[in-house]
């Protein structure tokens, strides 16, 4: 079967299972997984058999990946022959290579065949856009690094896609965005509130937050400019796992990941994911290190795949601090309403744990002070409720638009301040 084909097909089976019942669709993923347990994974060395079931695999994570990644991909590519692959454009044969952008400096690296890169292709077009397809489509995605995955859209004659690099800087691109007229845009939250701030010349007709936690504060300005609602996709380096449907839900993508959650407190999961449709780097319980806020209600579009209400950030985000009870913890979106919720002025900030018992908040010098001294005073009151034992100082300075870095509002440096 030819890319094309294979996008089709995907395109396809992914439009056919939203249409099934709950019941239904269970037991069509039910045996989409048994089939990948007894076909794909044993081709994997770190697995070799077949489970009975899945649950007694071991969870893995990216430190194991990294450190073994010869074992969990089937052609035994290591992670230096993939690294050196990287750095020549990302082909090793006839395999794709990519990595993350690395928020915190721990890059991780996946392979995919050309297979998989169509599938990929032709699911996220029937998540994302399938009334768009028909009539030709402009997208434009704006991130910190290309990847292979993109490479397929390019083939399509419905399709025309342009990439636009972030680390250079919009001033850098800005005519060129503008001048593709792109109907579709595909970008970071930070930066659709510079198209915004900034009065970028744009009319798309379907606008995608993904690559960073979309903060509630950034929405309202994002849909107000664009005079549309703004829609997530929320992907990683192991794989496609949400994306938002037409009626506003952000639904997970149990058509391709079979999830299991681990609870992390304040009503918050972390996801295990089971890459079912996966065959060249096998992902199989994979311990993400994102925290989710699950939809207890189905979404009214009638597709059988759970929601997601809020992506609040990373397990690397929550605050670690200490009190007279013990260890406590405070998770970014806590964090973060304090601050939002001490005055309504207040659209941009950074509250950050510097050391063991030291948070910093910084705040631009152009909010009002006493919006200023409203968002210190909460942080302060949300830390001695908790009778957490830190010590908050106020900054005020600027906050600049970083292209570098994803933007974290809420970031935990501990780690770096050991």
């Amino acid at each position: 079967m030819n890319g094309l084909a294979e996008a089709a097909c995907s395109f396809a089976l992914t439009r056919w299972v939203s249409r099934k019942s709950r019941p239904d669709f269970e037991r069509w993923q039910a045996t989409a997984l048994r089939r990948f347990l007894d076909r794909d994974l044993p081709r994997a060395p770190f697995y070799r058999h077949a489970p009975a079931q899945l649950t007694d695999l071991p969870v893995t994570d990216k430190a194991l990946l990294m450190g073994r990644f010869e074992d969990f991909n089937v052609h035994g590519l290591t992670a230096a022959e993939a690294w050196a692959a990287l750095a020549r454009g990302g082909r090793a044969g006839a395999l794709t290579v990519g990595a993350s952008t690395g928020t915190s400096g721990n890059r991780g690296l996946f392979v995919i065949s050309e297979a998989e890169k169509y599938r990929w292709l032709g699911a996220i077009l029937a998540k994302a856009a399938p009334d768009l397809v028909w009539r030709g489509m402009r997208v434009a995605v704006i991130l910190p690094q290309n990847t292979g995955l993109y490479d397929s859209a390019r083939k399509s004659r419905l399709i025309k896609l342009a990439f636009f690099d972030l680390t250079l800087g919009p001033e850098s691109w800005r005519g060129a965005l503008e001048a593709f007229d792109p109907t579709v845009i595909i970008a970071p939250p930070k930066m659709l509130r510079h198209f915004a701030a900034a009065n970028f010349r744009l009319r798309p007709r379907r606008v995608f937050s993904a690559a960073e936690t979309l903060d509630p504060v950034d929405r309202p300005v994002i849909e107000d400019f664009f005079r549309l609602p703004l829609d997530q996709i929320y992907m990683a380096t192991e794989g496609l796992f949400a994306v938002t449907c037409r009626h506003g839900g952000l639904h997970l993508a149990e058509d391709s990941v079979f999830f299991e959650f681990e609870p992390a407190g304040e009503g918050l999961v972390t996801p295990l994911v089971t890459a079912f449709r996966r065959q060249t780097q096998i992902m199989a319980r994979y311990r993400m290190n994102d925290l989710l806020r699950l939809s207890k209600e189905p979404c009214r579009c009638g597709s059988p795949l759970r929601c997601v209400d809020e992506i609040v950030g990373r397990m690397d985000d929550v605050f670690r601090l200490t009190s007279p009870d013990g260890p406590i913890l405070f998770t970014p979106d806590v964090l973060r309403n304090a601050v939002l919720k001490a005055d309504r002025r207040i659209d941009d900030f950074r509250l950050v744990q510097t050391g063991p018992e030291t948070v910093e908040l910084r705040l631009p010098p152009t909010l009002a002070d006493d919006a200023a001294a409203a968002a210190h005073q909460a942080v302060r009151a949300l830390l001695e409720m908790r009778k957490a034992v830190a010590t908050l100082t106020l900054i005020r300075a600027p906050l600049p638009l970083e292209t570098s870095r994803k933007l974290r509002r809420v970031e935990c440096r501990l780690e770096l301040a050991r």
